[in-house]
Order: C-alpha cells, then sequence, then structure tokens
C-alpha cells in the first residue's frame, strides 16, 4: 500500500509531490492526461511562493525562465492612450527579499517542478483516470477508468475546479458569479506589437483584450472579456477574429494558436478540504477569479502547508491530529484569498502589498503557541523572515524538511544561537513551512508543544 496518492499533476499535485519525496514519503501522483498542461493560464508567482521555490530546491530555475510584469499599453483606435503600472511598489529588506512578483508561464512552471520531482525519486503516472474511490479505517482505494485500483494511506485531491475526486466524497462547493462576462485565454504567437508592454485594447461596452508577452518564450497571452451575450469560439480562426476586432493588427498577424481555454470567473470554497483519509487542495478546494495571480500562489501553499504535516505522521510519528490543522489553516486562507480576487477583479483593491501573499499567517490557529508576555514583532503563527545570524542567512537554515529553533537550544532541533533584531526578543520556533509555530521567552515550556507536533 502507498503512503499517498496525489491526484493531479499541476502545480498542486507537483509541489505535494517534491514535499513529500524529500521526506522519503511513497507518493505517487496521477494524472488523467497523457502529459502535463500545455497552456500559459497561472503566469504570476507571488513573493511568497517564490520563498516556498527557495526552500524546494527550484527557485533559481524558475527566476532564470522567468521576467518582471511589464507596464500595461493603453490602445485606442490604434493609438497608445499612455501606461499603467501594474503594481504597487513593495520595499525589499532584509527579511523580505522577494517582493516583486514574477512572470512565467504554468507550463513552464510544471516542467520545473516535474524535473525536480523526478530529481529527488518521484513518480508521475500518466493517463491513470479516476472515477471512484471508497475508504475505511486503514486506507483509501482509488478506481480508474480502465478498471484498475490502487490503494493509499492517504489520498490527496488536486485535480481541479471540476475534481473528479471531490464528486466521489460529495464534499459540495459553496460560490458566487464574480463576473457575468465569458472570458477567454490563449497562447498565441503575433507579429505587430512590440514585447516590452502588457498591451491593453478596451472597448467602449465594458469588453476588453490584453496581450501579455510571456518571458522566455516568444508567446503572448491573450485574454478577452467578451460581451455578456457573447458565444466564445475557440477556433484559431476565431481567436484570429477577435484580435483583428480589437486591437489595429489583422488577423493574419497572429501565426499561431498555441492553447485556448474559456471561463466565466466565479469563486466558490469547497464545504470541507478534509473528508476521513482524502484532502482537497488548489482548485479542487477553491475556485477564484484569477484578477491578482492569487489561485495558483494559493495552490502552491496548500501543498507546502499539508506536505510536512503528512510527513510527520507517516515518518515521524506524529499524532494523525496534525492532520486536522491542515482545514483549520488552509481554509481560512482560502476564505481571505476569494475575497482579495473577486475585489482585484471588481477594482476595488488594487494589485501590490495586499496581493503579494507575505502577510499571509495562521495566527488563529491551535498550532501558533504564543508564549510570551510581550511579543510586538514577530508573533506566532507569522512567516518567519529571512536575515542573518552568525553568518547563515535563516531561509538557508529553514531549507529543507525540518524545524528550527531560534534563541536557544534543545536537543533533536536544528538551533541557532539568536533571532534578527527584526524579530524582537524571545525564542521561537520555525516550522518546515516557515511560519513561527511556538514562540516563548524562554525555550521553557516547548516540550508540550513538540509533543503535538511529532518531534
Amino acid at each position: 500500500m502507498m503512503d499517498v496518492l496525489i491526484v493531479g499533476a499541476g502545480p498542486t499535485g507537483l509541489t505535494l509531490g517534491i514535499d513529500l519525496a524529500r521526506r522519503g514519503v511513497e507518493a505517487l501522483v496521477l494524472e488523467r492526461a497523457d502529459a502535463l498542461f500545455p497552456g500559459s493560464r497561472g503566469k504570476g508567482l507571488q513573493p511568497r511562493t517564490q520563498e516556498v521555490f527557495h526552500d524546494l530546491g527550484v527557485l533559481d530555475t524558475i527566476r532564470a525562465a522567468s521576467g518582471s510584469y511589464s507596464n500595461r499599453m493603453i490602445w485606442k483606435n490604434g493609438e497608445r492612450l499612455g501606461e499603467q503600472t501594474m503594481f504597487e511598489e513593495v520595499e525589499a529588506d532584509e527579511g523580505t527579499p522577494y517582493t516583486e512578483p514574477m512572470m512565467i508561464p504554468q507550463w513552464r512552471t510544471q516542467e520545473v517542478l516535474y524535473a525536480r520531482l523526478l530529481e529527488l525519486g518521484g513518480r508521475v503516472a500518466f493517463e491513470r483516470e479516476v472515477t471512484g474511490l471508497t475508504q475505511d479505517a486503514d486506507g483509501v482505494t482509488v478506481a480508474f477508468a480502465d478498471g484498475t485500483a490502487l490503494r493509499a494511506r492517504y489520498v490527496v485531491a488536486a485535480d481541479g475546479g471540476r475534481s473528479a475526486v471531490r464528486r466521489a466524497l460529495g464534499v459540495g462547493m459553496t460560490g458566487e458569479t464574480v463576473d457575468p462576462a465569458p472570458f477567454l485565454v490563449a497562447d498565441v504567437r503575433l507579429d505587430g506589437l512590440d514585447r516590452d508592454h502588457w498591451h491593453a485594447f478596451p472597448a467602449d461596452d465594458g469588453s476588453a483584450l490584453g496581450l501579455c508577452p510571456l518571458a522566455g518564450t516568444e508567446d503572448f497571452q491573450l485574454q478577452a472579456r467578451l460581451p455578456e451575450d457573447a458565444v466564445p469560439d475557440l477556433s484559431a480562426d476565431g481567436i484570429r477574429k477577435l484580435v483583428a476586432q480589437y486591437t489595429h493588427l489583422d488577423a493574419a498577424d497572429v501565426t499561431e494558436v498555441r492553447w485556448v481555454s474559456d471561463f466565466r470567473p466565479r469563486a466558490a470554497l469547497a464545504d470541507r478540504f478534509r473528508a476521513g483519509r482524502v484532502f482537497l487542495a488548489g482548485d479542487a478546494a477553491h475556485v477564484h477569479s484569477p484578477a491578482g495571480a492569487q489561485g495558483l500562489n494559493t495552490s502552491i501553499q496548500d501543498a507546502y502547508n499539508l506536505g510536512w504535516k503528512l510527513g510527520a505522521v507517516l515518518r515521524d510519528g506524529a499524532p494523525e491530529a496534525l492532520l486536522d490543522t491542515y482545514e483549520e489553516e488552509r481554509r481560512a486562507n482560502a476564505v481571505a484569498m476569494l475575497e482579495l480576487s473577486t475585489s482585484v477583479h471588481r477594482g476595488q483593491v488594487r494589485r501590490g502589498r495586499a496581493t503579494v501573499q507575505l502577510d499571509l499567517g495562521y495566527e488563529e490557529s491551535s498550532l501558533s503557541v504564543e508564549t510570551r508576555t510581550v511579543a510586538d514583532r514577530v508573533r506566532a503563527g507569522d512567516r518567519a523572515p529571512d536575515g542573518t545570524v552568525d553568518g547563515v542567512r535563516l531561509f538557508d537554515a529553514f531549507r529543507g524538511p525540518h524545524w528550527t529553533l531560534l534563541g536557544a537550544t534543545v536537543p533533536g532541533l536544528r538551533s541557532l544561537p539568536a533571532a534578527p533584531e527584526s524579530y524582537g526578543p524571545g525564542v521561537f520556533l520555525v516550522r518546515p513551512d516557515g511560519y513561527v509555530g511556538w514562540a516563548g521567552d524562554t525555550a521553557d515550556g516547548i516540550e508540550a508543544y513538540l509533543t503535538v507536533v511529532g518531534l
């Protein structure tokens, strides 16, 4: 029997596969298609996700394939009206070295994650369509379209907004329409536009078309908000006609249509993120507007949260109740993400400090234990900032599947003699996912917390 079956080889499933592989957990990623997803859809990587990728050992490769967000160039009747910045600037400091979102097509992010998974000994089984599952006290049996089945101690549904696993579990989703208009996204190659701007072509009726150059490729991502009564034409000719309709370009200027999809923006949340031995992660748990680049990033952090907890239970002897904190922590974050992405979509919140995800944390979690009488800076539940202690960079010290203690020494824990001044006074126990789990004036009383998390 496998330890974990992960359904879906998107960014969520691959991230979880990497995290489990480096913890020595036997996991298999299952993918219905015969290859990785081919489109650029989730192209924005927020600073917090960059920190996660630093820990997982892929950030340098990701950054080499990425680019910055260009200013938006507004067009009207073939004339340039002017530029708009995409984001409010977030100032970098020692604790927050990554503050600028990066742009990289989703297919490339998945290629990098897939290569890292294979490097760590992980596996993806393609053409494995899940049709149902049953679970008992010992494990979960997953059935496939070809009549075969596999069994594992736990299953994670990372199979998207139309999750077959979620439907098989009977877990509902509650949500709302964000925008009544149909939207279309495509990857195209074209002539006639510079690659220094994100080109926007608004129409008088509220519809619009955008063409965004994708770093490291010859492609542009096309995004279109169509009139409410429009029926999207997903053919190559339909895309060419759309470009000719909204821009000063001719249909023939679109030299290739590489991928296309349509959707109607909605925000929805699964009623539960856990049902017995099955967990929901990524779009299987929360569906969102793409505005503000929140969804893919939140999904990756779902996996990052769940990975260390599954590892602790399966390999370190942590109590099974630790897994309940996945829903406790991640569902609350998903609620906040859905509200934010909807507000960005409707123009109520601008991209910037609110969207980079550096301020998200778990202050209300049962795993966040703050025992200090005075805590005016970093508190239990906060993201643990970067910094330097005795010449050691904290993000490098945190890197890997372990806990890190700052400001004291406890047998069996990786320890540094102090925390940077930016943390404030105290002793800080940093979780494997880079959040402060326990904080105290001294290390006295930490033993009870260590028992809860299996240390």
